[in-house]
């Protein structure tokens, strides 16, 4: 077995994957795929989103001043 399939998180993660992990609503997420912010991959009907597109995407958030 592979270091992939070994770990706890998907290589490939459902919308609904993408929800819990980045704590915003559906509609957001489809929005950021839509806009190309997020990244994603279409099999069929199916769209999965790398894990690493996710974490990438976390990673150029910027933090907002008050």
């Amino acid at each position: 077995m592979t270091t992939a399939a070994q770990s706890s998180s998907p290589v490939l993660c459902t919308v609904k994957d993408a929800v819990v992990l980045l704590r915003l609503g559906r509609s957001t997420i489809y929005e950021l795929m839509a806009s190309g912010e997020l990244p994603f991959i279409k099999l069929g009907r199916a769209r999965r989103i790398k894990r690493a597109d996710i974490d990438a995407f976390v990673d150029q958030l910027q933090p907002q001043s008050t």
